[in-house]
């Protein structure tokens, strides 16, 4: 084997090593996405369990009816505040409630744009 042959085949070496580095490291991306998705879930799978073990509250559902099926007499306006208690209900079980991230599962503790936007 001379020279010229050692060299090409380190060349090529490094080259295949170049490209499994790059691999492990898209590996290592695609890993991380899906064990933030997979907490994330589990997060999410937790609360709607404790939602679905507590006793169902009971909210006005159009006209007349409540999500436990009583009726509401006609004559009485919807109370006021309802959007606000909804709102603070949604944010409570878990969820933002701020024009940043409405919707979305609270992974942390508070949210300070959900906070302020109760307070106001």
């Amino acid at each position: 084997m001379d020279k010229k042959d050692v060299f090409v085949q380190m060349n090529e070496m490094e080259e295949w090593l170049g490209t499994m580095h790059q691999r492990s490291g898209q590996l290592k991306r695609q890993i991380m996405l899906l064990l933030e998705e997979n907490k994330r879930l589990s997060i999410e799978n937790q609360q709607l369990r404790k939602l679905l073990r507590k006793e169902a509250v009971p909210v006005q559902i159009g006209a007349g009816m409540t999500a436990t099926g009583e009726s509401v007499p006609p004559d009485e306006p919807p109370a006021t505040g309802e959007g606000y208690d909804n709102l603070n209900r949604l944010y409570h079980e878990g969820f933002h409630i701020c024009n940043v991230h409405y919707g979305h599962l609270r992974t942390e503790k508070d949210c300070l744009f959900c906070l302020s936007f109760l307070n106001k």
